[in-house]
């Protein structure tokens, strides 16, 4: 039999055999973990419990979205505001499990979006979200997340040196595998990236095993006093009940535009259209319960994660098994210390090597989308929604405060740069008139979507 020749997008992993889906599957865990264990890491939630929450919600989203979406769901950063306001900027961890109760509060937002999808459908509300408003919130999201990618290549303090060298081994290992590779080392570039770069590290010093060494090779990924529950069995502080809800449901308005943004980015670099099939309403529902179920025992918010959007871009693989397969091996290793110690040794050059790259693959595919669908830019009024996403959502996020502050009573409300972006470009689209984008009914997009595959695959 002559060997298959692997040069295109594939949509069946099974055709590559179950040891490289598993290698494929590993890949995708390492991307989404140095951005995943962050989030605990500046918050003071478990890591275990993150990862193990990462897996289970990251199925769930699968179960409730068909098994079609090649989606990994992570910790989401855009409630790290929010945490800290309740736990007083990291002070004082005992209050952690009100702050997850905010969240799971938070988390209904999606189910009630996700029932406006479902009765009145997906395209009357993606109206409010045409590529001149996802292009340029896809571009944002690559050029928000740059500068940790940056701040993580120069992390050594006096080895800054050694920290770019380590870095650079990690962009030059996955640039010359994604080029010049062929058959699986073409594949796998971020595992290898990771390897080579992690061995550069080990080589110059630059790793401490201390952690890895005093971690017990299995234990419970969370504990109970971690959890919403524990709440309600002592002396429950209603006041602060309140104030956690009131300080992060409002946070879900932002998310749930990035949410949008990132199906309509996983929607272009696979050239399925996710949001006709299996519906926006099901990929809202599924990250709402993937939020609420990890927030409920102790774990981040999560969310559809760039990061495993850039390696399906890499390696173009796009057979959602794999990335369950991801799922699978979060959550066993959560059970394991000793794996979540190694892990974290990796050095956070070789993880902004990585995420550079990655990074500047979100950004790209929100440049495709807006290509891709012929916006058109001689029409001012595009020009003008793609200039105040872009100038809000990098100027606030890169200004001196980080955000827009205002007071709600004894409340002050935090919004992202992303969030006024995405809801200004949002408004913008629905009251200037001019719009010369048209989205079909969810039925003709689903029509449509058959009979690409279907002229594909004659």
């Amino acid at each position: 039999m002559k060997k298959q020749k692997i040069d295109g997008p594939i949509y069946d992993a099974r055709q590559l055999g179950g040891g490289k889906m598993v290698v494929l599957g590993i890949q995708h865990m390492f991307a989404m973990f140095g951005a995943t264990v962050l989030v605990p890491l500046l918050t003071g939630l478990s890591v275990s419990a993150t990862l193990l929450f990462a897996g289970v919600g990251t199925l769930l989203f699968h179960l409730l979205s068909k098994g079609k979406v090649p989606a990994f769901l992570g910790s989401s950063f855009a409630f790290l505001a929010g945490y800290g306001a309740i736990n007083v900027d990291g002070k004082k961890p005992e209050l952690l499990p009100y702050a997850c109760l905010g969240v799971a509060c938070a988390a209904l937002l999606y189910f009630v979006l996700a029932a406006l999808c479902k009765g009145f459908g997906a395209h009357r509300v993606m109206r409010f979200f045409p590529p001149i408003v996802t292009g340029p919130i896809i571009i944002a999201i690559g050029l928000i997340l740059s500068p940790s990618a940056i701040n993580n290549c120069s992390s050594s303090g006096d080895n800054v040196g050694l920290s770019w060298l380590v870095a650079l081994v990690a962009i030059a290992i996955i640039i010359i595998c994604n080029i010049f590779g062929k058959g699986m080392v073409k594949i796998v570039p971020i595992i290898l990236g990771v390897v080579g770069s992690y061995i550069v590290a080990v080589c110059l010093g630059l790793v401490d095993f201390t952690n890895v060494a005093n971690a017990d090779w299995i234990g419970l990924p969370f504990q109970y006093e971690d959890t919403v529950f524990s709440i309600f069995t002592g002396d429950t502080d209603w006041g602060l009940v309140v104030t956690s809800i009131i300080t992060l449901v409002p946070i879900a308005l932002a998310t749930m535009v990035e949410h949008i943004g990132d199906i309509s980015a996983i929607s272009s670099t696979v050239g399925k259209n996710y949001i006709a099939d299996p519906g926006l309403h099901r990929t809202l529902l599924g990250d709402g319960a993937a939020t609420l179920v990890a927030s409920l025992f102790g774990a981040p918010a999560n969310t559809t994660y760039g990061e495993n959007t850039g390696v399906l871009n890499l390696t173009k693989i796009f057979d959602p098994r794999v990335i369950r397969i991801a799922a699978y091996f979060a959550i066993l290793f959560s059970f394991s210390p000793k794996f979540a110690a190694v892990v974290s040794s990796i050095p956070a050059a070789t993880v902004g090597g990585v995420s550079l790259v990655l990074y500047g693959m979100i950004s790209s595919v929100g440049v495709r989308n807006i290509v891709e669908n012929k916006v058109d830019f001689a029409n001012t009024r595009n020009v003008i929604i793609m200039a105040i996403i872009l100038v809000f959502s990098l100027g606030i996020n890169f200004s001196a405060a980080g955000a827009i502050s205002f007071p709600i009573g004894d409340f002050n409300i935090s919004l992202s740069g992303l969030a006024v972006g995405s809801l200004a470009g949002i408004i913008l689209n629905a009251i200037i008139p001019g719009k010369d984008y048209k989205f079909d009914s969810d039925e003709d997009l689903a029509i449509k979507e058959i009979k690409k595959n279907q002229k594909s695959s004659k």
